[in-house]
């Protein structure tokens, strides 16, 4: 199947209007592309909240077990976990009402993306944030 992502306009629009972006599978490990990408995000002026249930804090800032954890608005989940692993994140982001699922570079799901976008929510896949923000 082939991947729909919204238009550039839309991209940027949903870049532009996002404050706090929730980075699931954030690495405090500098060779990882999560910790790369969510430092990025941080130094353009996002809140970054990351999520991964083996560190404490990433970047200086307090790591999340889950996204349910989470208190507050997320306005971007960024998800850097293996496509296979995506299901209970997208059902998670789901539970938590985040408007947008962005699924990073060579993560895809499918059918995944048909159940958020059925309820409303726009899901972005196989696509890197912080490529699209530094189009910006």
């Amino acid at each position: 199947m082939a991947v729909n992502n919204p238009s550039a306009e839309r991209i940027a629009e949903i870049l532009h209007n996002s404050k706090r972006i929730a980075v699931v599978g954030a690495s405090s490990k500098p060779e990882r592309a999560s910790h790369a990408v969510a430092k990025y995000l941080l130094e353009r002026g996002y809140e970054i909240l990351p999520v991964n249930p083996g560190e404490s804090e990433i970047l200086g800032q307090k790591s999340y077990k889950s996204l349910s954890e989470i208190e507050g608005k997320i306005d971007i989940v960024d998800v850097f976990r293996r496509s296979e692993a995506t299901d209970p994140i997208i059902d998670e982001a789901l539970a938590i009402g985040a408007p947008v699922i962005w699924l990073q570079e060579g993560v895809v799901n499918e059918a995944g993306a048909e159940r958020a976008e059925a309820k409303g929510v726009t899901v972005l896949q196989d696509i890197c944030i912080k490529k699209e923000r530094a189009k910006l």
